[in-house]
């Protein structure tokens, strides 16, 4: 199941900075990098500490720099770029890099064969780094070299004296506190020395934030140096920590945290991409509060948001087999409904959640509705979530923030001046990329599929009278989508009808839902092959969608440059790996074809051991190479294809959480009768 690169790849610096890898610890916290361990991102970190769960990450250890040493020669296997230098060159002695359970490491030097091995500790803000000497032809001294950040993972620091360089080393564990208000650090090396040698190393580059047109120099410290004496046979496994790992021992963790991925693995094909999906997908969902949890959207800079969060939910947790956890997802964002909205993202620092979402709400139906499909837990459904259900109805019927309403013809107008609302929300300062004020295509597709969920619920409930008025107005919605969106010229759905109900015959990808979703809003034949063929001549492309086709004036093919430039083009051409799954239920619907779906899932595999190895994208450009570029690691787009794998039954998944055949209609119908 293991996803490797060789020493060419490896060696290769200009080629090797452009692949990293990550591991998570259930909490949000995070340890990252390049495959060569040259720091590339204000993000990377070899312990970035949910200091607050899932949120205030601070980047606490930056990395630990290798170096072996043998009598009077010393080898460096650290890399890091100062400007345009390079130094150490640590990667011309790396030989393998293998993903399997853990990103692994190989080095060669003077016949010494030195395997790396990095985790986390899920539940605990904790990274072990285990060394084991394959062969060597004799003793030899292993250095390692501490460079802390101490800051916020979102910002830089420069050497400064508010420093505390004060450590205590006793038992094989160094204690420090760089500042006031930021955790304590331990690290713990078995066996070692340590050498007191405070320093600062300056001007570290970071060139992915450079490319980004942000700040990209920051400075590192380090308290000293440790050594540990090693042979063949011998390994040493390090704890870097929040908490004192006296009484811990990195060996017994490992086996630990190997036996728990092991498990997530358990009942499932032994193929490779489906398995390193289902390690993926184990690193977004984390603890918030005391026994709940949610989805971080994506690594390295975003937080929870409930947009990302319901889409995701069907193919992280059901199509896993994860039913407490969705469970518990639901109970977490039910909690935080605030004037019928579902929020758009939680905050750090204890910032109150941001509502300025449209979809993320009505996600939330669909979220639940699958939920109830795989699970059939109707007392949990119906006690806690039925309730909240109708607040959020109510409040769509009445009116709530950024002007979100029902319309007379029974559609959902939302949007204002300055907001943006749906899930093309780039904004820069007070410029909104893709407003779409007025009547979005999907926001319609998801208003119709919550009323007839809401009104399937309250059937479920033995309110009959109550679920008839809704479906009422679902089919008011439905007949008044039918005479507005269709674009006869095009033969395709509008993007969007505006404020001042004039059509936007832009060709997007949004219509896929009107169609996708388990209460299509479309039926007839004609019109959905029609859409099926325009976006698949215009859209579609191995790895996701566009955002907007190519023959578009605004389209923008490459995502690159500052932050205006990026937001321009975020939504704009640029291609969404997650948009794959709405692209497929569309496929099954209308074509019946498995082998079709095999293809989409086929075309996908390369990218796997591509940027973030074993993970998925955030984005592409629109552009062929389709270079992917975003988070190196988006929910979405990982649980959107294991969706599609397990529903469409692509590598025969056994967990039994939602097929086919149950996402219509029929699904919660079964229960009414």
């Amino acid at each position: 199941m293991s996803l490797t690169k060789t020493k060419v790849e490896l060696q290769n610096f200009e080629r090797s900075i452009e692949n990293e890898w990550l591991e998570t610890n259930g909490l949000g916290g995070f340890a990252s990098s390049t495959l060569i361990g040259c720091n590339t991102r204000r993000y990377h970190g070899l312990l970035v500490a949910a200091t607050v769960p899932p949120g205030e990450r601070m980047n606490l250890v930056n990395k630990l720099d290798e170096a072996i040493v043998i009598g009077n020669q010393r080898f460096e296997f650290g890399s890091n770029l100062y400007g345009s230098t390079i130094h150490p060159q640590g990667y011309s002695f790396l030989f393998v890099f293998k993903k399997d359970l853990f990103p692994e490491w190989t080095y060669e030097v003077n016949e010494i064969v030195l395997k790396k091995t990095i985790f986390m500790i899920n539940g605990e803000n904790a990274t072990c780094v285990v060394y084991e000497v394959i062969s060597s032809p004799g003793k030899f001294e292993l250095e390692l070299l501490p460079l802390l950040s101490v800051r916020s993972c979102h910002g830089l620091v420069r050497a400064n004296e508010s420093i505390n360089r004060e450590v205590s080393f006793q038992n094989d564990v160094l204690k420090t506190k760089l500042y006031e208000g930021a955790p304590e650090l331990f690290i713990k090396i078995p066996g070692s020395d340590f050498k007191f040698e405070p320093n600062w190393y300056n001007n570290l580059n970071y060139a992915a934030e450079k490319e980004r047109g942000l700040h990209h120099v920051e400075d590192l410290y380090s308290p000293g140096r440790f050594s540990v004496a090693l042979d063949k046979g011998d390994s040493v496994g390090i704890i870097l920590s929040t908490e004192d790992p006296i009484n811990k021992n990195a060996a017994d963790l490992f086996i630990k945290e190997k036996e728990r991925r092991k498990k997530l693995l358990d009942k499932h094909p032994k193929d490779e991409s489906l398995q390193q999906l289902l390690l993926a997908a184990d690193q977004f969902i984390v603890k918030r509060d005391e026994d709940l949890k949610t989805i971080i959207a994506g690594y390295p800079w975003f937080t929870d948001w409930g947009r990302d969060t319901m889409i995701s939910l069907p193919g992280l947790c059901l199509s896993t087999g994860r039913f407490r956890d969705a469970k518990k997802i639901l109970s977490a964002f039910a909690k935080h409904v605030s004037m019928g909205m579902l929020p758009n993202r939680f905050n750090d620092y204890n910032e109150l959640p941001e509502y300025n979402t449209v979809d993320g709400t009505l996600w939330f139906f669909i979220a639940i509705h699958k939920y109830l499909v795989a699970t059939a837990d109707q007392d949990f459904v119906i006690i806690e979530l039925l309730p909240v259900l109708k607040e959020i109805i109510d409040w769509h019927f009445e009116g709530t923030r950024y002007n979100i309403h029902v319309e007379d013809d029974g559609l959902l107008f939302a949007g204002e001046t300055g907001s943006q609302l749906t899930w093309m929300d780039a904004k820069v300062d007070d410029w909104v990329a893709t407003p779409r004020i007025g009547k979005p295509v999907e926001i319609q597709a998801l208003w119709y599929n919550a009323l007839r969920i809401f009104a399937n619920l309250l059937r479920l409930n033995k309110q009959e009278a109550d679920a008839v008025l809704v479906d009422l107005s679902a089919e008011k919605a439905k007949l008044s989508f039918n005479s507005m969106f269709w674009y006869g010229q095009g033969k395709y759905l509008y993007d969007l009808i505006d404020a001042d109900n004039i059509p936007d015959a832009s060709l997007r990808p949004n219509q896929l839902f009107a169609i996708s979703l388990p209460f299509p809003l479309i039926e007839e034949e004609e019109k959905i092959s029609s859409i099926l063929a325009i976006i698949k001549e215009k859209l579609y492309t191995p790895i996701g969608l566009r955002s907007l086709s190519p023959d578009h004036p605004s389209y923008k093919g490459k995502y690159q440059g500052d932050r205006y430039s990026r937001d321009a083009a975020y939504h704009q051409g640029t291609v969404w790996s997650w948009l794959l799954g709405a692209y497929a239920d569309v496929i099954y619907k209308n074509e019946e074809s498995q082998g079709n779906l095999r293809t989409i899932l086929e075309n996908l595999r390369y990218h796997f051991n591509e940027a973030c190895i074993g993970n998925v994208s955030e984005i592409f450009d629109g552009d062929a190479p389709h270079y992917p570029r975003g988070c190196i690691a988006q929910a979405w787009g990982v649980a959107e294809i294991l969706r599609i794998i397990n529903d469409y039954d692509l590598i025969e998944m056994t967990p039994g959480a939602i097929k086919k055949k149950l996402n219509g209609v029929d699904s919660l119908q079964r229960f009414v009768q």
